[in-house]
């Protein structure tokens, strides 16, 4: 087996990154266009960490940190590479650059129907919080970018 290499991904990567979470993320974001991933690498360079095999993209997390929370995001492995280590791989450089960067504990958006996606985050260590729940407003309407459109507000 060849070595897995993690990297930060670049501006060049987001449209082959787009077309992968096509493939082997779960569900859908408002965010997932090229317009939000751009955002997020030109705000957070680091953020977003791709695993390479033979220079394949098989695996991404954005491992996003606001000064003071982890984020983890976007854990996906492509599925023909799956149970390879590649999501524990991943998850290991997010946390080693969380601690680098002062964070302390590390959370991630784990879909309630995806019980594998539930598997895999038990398995490294992670657990739901019952007595959190997840509140969100959409700023803007589906389909208009920020800037754009009329804002809901």
């Amino acid at each position: 087996m060849n070595a897995l290499r993690i990297r930060s991904a670049s501006p060049a990567d987001l449209d082959a990154v787009l077309a992968f979470w096509k493939t082997a993320a779960e569900g859908t974001s408002i965010s997932d266009d090229r317009a939000g991933v751009e955002r997020l690498v030109a705000r957070d360079p680091d953020a977003l960490l791709l695993a390479e095999r033979d220079a394949e993209l098989v695996g991404t997390v954005i491992a996003g940190f606001d000064g003071w929370r982890c984020h983890l995001y976007r854990l996906a492995v492509h599925p023909d590479a799956r149970r390879q280590g590649i999501g524990s791989a991943l998850l290991a450089a997010a946390e080693e650059r969380f601690v680098a960067l002062g964070g302390r504990r590390g959370d991630a958006m784990v879909l309630d129907r995806n019980e594998r996606a539930q598997h895999t985050w038990k398995a490294a260590g992670y657990t739901p919080e019952p007595q959190w729940s997840r509140w969100v407003k959409p700023l803007v309407r589906d389909g208009d970018r920020p800037g754009e459109g009329a804002p809901l507000c």
